[in-house]
């Protein structure tokens, strides 16, 4: 069963380019442009909150029917973007392991991925593989992400525990590298 996907578009990049955008004109995904309007029960992903969307959290979308919801904001302004939008949600916020962009505009780099690739990589953790290539498949790039980051994605969702997601991402990234600022 395929699980309900939407995402806060906050309107800070080309809408012709965003990939929140093209995918609910294919229908793919729900777009909301207010806070107010997203679903009251489910993930929201976003990168900052220090909690990685792990097993634990699948129960929510699966059994309890909850939503994933991607936070659609320009890289430049995340920090601002993600409080106010977390001030205002009781939706549980999750950050997603290491992946590799596939996008042109971040192509290669560790954790900077658009909302669809962001979206994409969750629906595969949870099991949904099909769902994954489905949101990826309106875009030139999108088989490029799952090819890309294979390995992980698999490695990731055979996870037992977000602790264990943690400790993988030290096989497939040098988190010191990247931390130290010379990952980009």
């Amino acid at each position: 069963m395929d699980i309900k996907v939407h995402s806060l578009w906050l309107a800070q990049d080309d809408p012709k380019k965003n990939t929140a955008v093209i995918s609910s004109r294919r229908g793919d995904i729900i777009l909301h442009k207010k806070i107010n309007t997203l679903p009251k029960k489910g993930i929201i992903l976003e990168p900052l909150c220090g909690k990685i969307f792990g097993p634990e959290d699948h129960y929510l979308l699966n059994e309890q029917n909850g939503s994933l919801v991607g936070l659609d904001c320009s890289w430049k302004q995340i920090e601002p973007s993600v409080e106010q939008v977390m001030r205002r949600t009781r939706l549980k916020p999750r950050m997603l392991p290491l992946f590799l962009a596939a996008n042109p505009v971040n192509w290669g780099k560790p954790g900077k991925l658009t909302t669809i690739e962001a979206l994409a990589a969750a629906t595969y953790l949870v099991g949904n593989k099909e769902q994954a290539s489905k949101l990826l498949s309106g875009f030139r790039w999108g088989e490029r992400f799952l090819e890309l980051n294979h390995e992980p994605l698999e490695e990731y969702s055979s996870a037992k525990s977000s602790s264990e997601l943690v400790e993988l991402q030290f096989e497939f990234f040098d988190l010191e590298h990247l931390r130290s600022g010379d990952g980009n």
